[in-house]
């Protein structure tokens, strides 16, 4: 039996001494049967041998089984050190043979420090990504305002409104970093009230009117005439509504066409919205991805959080939100919500 970190003790030194204890037990019994037995007693006498060939066997085996135990104890002790160290890579081997509590132990760790591991790189791409993110605008401020110090470029109208702009930018990127960090721990605050989807859903729809007719993409919502009233954050649901649009209306060239469409489904008990649109689709490779942070195409001009903001939204108000696309042939997002805040 081996023993523990370090060099210390472990649960092999401990399995170890009990099973060195049950042996000499066994042995003490054994023995102790064959000396009562006496000269005459062969019958008693060979039932000590098997009570200790038999129960040899069976400490042979339980032995064995402990071994397996204490290695995966060990094994966990160790990798537990490692992660207090802050080494989330670090995993330990599932025994087929071992106990089920055992092997439940060690799963269970494993998938403890998979999701440690996980969390570790989200937020060390997270942090690195809003240094990206947060460069480009603090330079334009920055030369902008010392290009006026220095006497280059006068403090107009024209110069502060730059300015300003950019400040706005940082603005909305802190705002949207707020919002999906807390809809991604629960913590986002909803002001629920009765709300009329349809309305939500015209009202984001025409507000997009002029950009669409801009570009020349066609836009339209079909809302189902009987769709109930929904128990949701009516600021949220829109900002959601709005997100996606803008995400079809942007990526659908002149001549396409942009759908919003809502119903009803199990029972009224969920609602469900599809925005589809003719543009240029997403890549297979990307198409897993769309909903992570700061997750853009090559061709994107956004900040990469208008998606995660809306799988947010959504999942905070308990339901789930999709996407299906074709590359060259368009996309297709749906996200469903309960309509109302105990179905969720």
């Amino acid at each position: 039996m081996r023993g523990g970190r370090g060099g210390r003790p472990g649960f092999g030194c401990l399995f170890g001494f009990v099973f060195f204890v049950g042996f000499l037990g066994l042995v003490s019994f054994g023995s102790s049967v064959i000396v009562a037995a006496g000269p005459v007693g062969h019958v008693a006498r060979l039932l000590g041998v098997v009570i200790l060939v038999a129960g040899f066997a069976m400490l042979v085996t339980a032995g064995r089984t402990f071994r397996r135990t204490a290695t995966t104890l060990d094994d966990l002790v160790d990798a537990t050190g490692r992660v207090e160290a802050g080494d989330y890579r670090v995993r330990v081997s599932v025994p087929d043979r071992a106990r089920g509590p055992i092997r439940q132990l060690a799963r269970g760790f494993n998938s403890m420090t998979t999701r440690l591991e996980a969390d570790e790189h989200q937020r060390r791409t997270l942090l690195a990504d809003v240094s990206h993110e947060l460069r480009t605008p603090l330079a334009v401020v920055q030369g902008n305002i010392e290009a006026m110090l220095d006497g280059v470029h006068p403090a107009d109208e024209e110069h502060l409104s730059a300015i300003l702009d950019e400040t706005r930018v940082l603005g909305r990127l802190v705002e949207d970093l707020r919002t999906v960090t807390l809809s991604e721990a629960g913590a986002l605050p909803l002001h629920r009230e009765p709300t009329d989807l349809s309305v939500l859903i015209e009202d984001a729809v025409t507000s997009f009117g002029p950009t669409a007719e801009a570009t020349g993409v066609e836009l339209h919502a079909a809302v189902d005439d009987e769709l109930p009233l929904i128990d949701v954050d009516p600021v949220r649901i829109r900002e959601v509504v709005v997100n996606l649009v803008a995400n079809a209306v942007r990526h659908t060239p002149r001549d396409g066409r942009v759908e919003v469409t809502a119903h009803a489904i199990a029972d009224d008990r969920r609602v469900r919205v599809i925005v589809t649109d003719t543009g240029s689709g997403i890549a297979p490779e990307f198409l897993e991805h769309v909903f992570e942070r700061f997750a853009r195409t090559p061709d994107s001009r956004g900040s990469g959080l208008g998606l995660a903001i809306a799988r947010g939204l959504v999942e905070a108000h308990g339901g789930t939100i999709s996407v299906a696309s074709e590359l060259g042939r368009g996309s297709t997002f749906q996200f469903e919500i309960p309509v109302s805040a105990e179905v969720g």
